[in-house]
């Protein structure tokens, strides 16, 4: 189904509709409540919108500088709605990869297409659907917060009260009339994810959105992703905060020396590398007998004991199994830890030498 965006005659919000050729869809702005009636067209610049479920697709896409591979035949998909975590070590070829998929860096080969649209051929009309905060915020450091963003929200057709109201919603009220110069790092980037979001971008990429920020600004940071999600954002996400990417990701792209490694769920990266969970167990007095009870149970990968305390490695459905055993061998459990699979054990895996 066709997507594109309508923007409000009375406040210039900008609306994201999706719809088959021809259909007429009522509408209520979200900003000031103007009704009104859109007729989507059956054909856009000589083009049909592709839509299917497919927000952001990357096909072969290529980069070189002077002779150094920094992206080498990448692909892979952003569903719509989704929050697709991009990961990879310093220089893996992730920045880009973004400044590729925003045609800020020129692909030597490759296609990337946005909503349907393709980058290179479409650029202007293809990024009106994205917002984006790059991994080193910048602004006008003579001009307030507020002006900083007044001035994008013109270019956006976005509302000096949405302004405001992103100001004061990313913990930047006090600051609003204070020049961006004199601001922390933090506060710039609070001010950078507020300039993404305005005028509601159906797409929003993010370089390192808590890149500087204290943990109080990555939750807000992170909370404002899930809010947008909710509402139907697809969201690309690049962090080198894994905990955070593992929380708030639906699925992930790894990307090391330039080749994207691994596409998937965390889940399903796991499973892919046979990655078992550990059970910490602690008991009153650790005997032989105990230890030996565990090591010959089928599931178990490993056994390692320091003083009283069991770390094990085994299927998860050996779980249950591993505890009888301890308590037949007779140890007096004390405490039960259980650790399952992480996104740093996925990445880790994937980014070997």
């Amino acid at each position: 189904m066709p997507t594109q965006l309508v923007k409000c005659p009375t406040c210039k919000t900008t609306i994201t509709i999706s719809g088959e050729p021809g259909e007429k869809i009522n509408l209520t702005c979200p900003q000031c409540n103007q009704k009104g009636v859109f007729t989507v067209p059956k054909d856009i610049n000589g083009r049909t919108m592709a839509s299917s479920s497919t927000a952001i697709d990357v096909k072969g896409l290529i980069k070189t500088y002077n002779h150094f591979s920094a992206v080498n035949n990448v692909s892979f998909s952003v569903k719509k709605g989704e929050i697709f975590g991009f990961l990879g070590p310093n220089g893996a070829g992730k920045t880009t990869t973004i400044k590729s998929i925003l045609d800020l860096t020129h692909a030597d080969s490759g296609t990337i297409t946005i909503n349907g649209i393709n980058v290179q051929t479409h650029g202007k009309e293809a990024k009106k659907y994205i917002g984006y905060m790059p991994e080193k915020v910048s602004f006008y450091d003579n001009l307030t917060a507020l002006q900083n963003l007044s001035f994008y929200a013109e270019i956006k057709h976005a509302s000096k009260e949405e302004c405001i109201h992103l100001i004061e919603e990313l913990g930047l009220g006090d600051a609003g009339k204070k020049r961006v110069g004199k601001f922390s790092k933090g506060m710039v980037q609070r001010l950078g994810m507020a300039r993404a979001i305005l005028g509601s971008p159906p797409i929003l990429i993010l370089d390192e959105p808590s890149g500087g920020l204290d943990p109080r600004g990555v939750v807000l940071i992170r909370d404002k992703i899930l809010e947008m999600k909710k509402k139907g954002t697809t969201i690309f996400v690049s962090s080198h905060i894994l905990s955070e990417i593992q929380e708030i990701c639906d699925r992930v792209g790894i990307i090391n020396k330039g080749v994207l490694v691994a596409q998937d769920t965390v889940e399903g990266l796991s499973k892919k590398l046979n990655l078992k969970p550990q059970i910490t167990v602690t008991i009153d007095a650790m005997s032989t007998k105990v230890e030996n009870a565990v090591k010959t149970l089928p599931g178990v990968d490993s056994v390692k004991t320091h003083g009283n305390t069991l770390e094990i490695i085994c299927d998860g459905a050996m779980k249950a199994k591993v505890i009888l055993a301890i308590s037949t061998a007779g140890g007096n459990i004390q405490n039960i830890q259980s650790k399952e699979p992480s996104l740093e054990d996925v990445f880790m895996r994937y980014t070997e030498a």
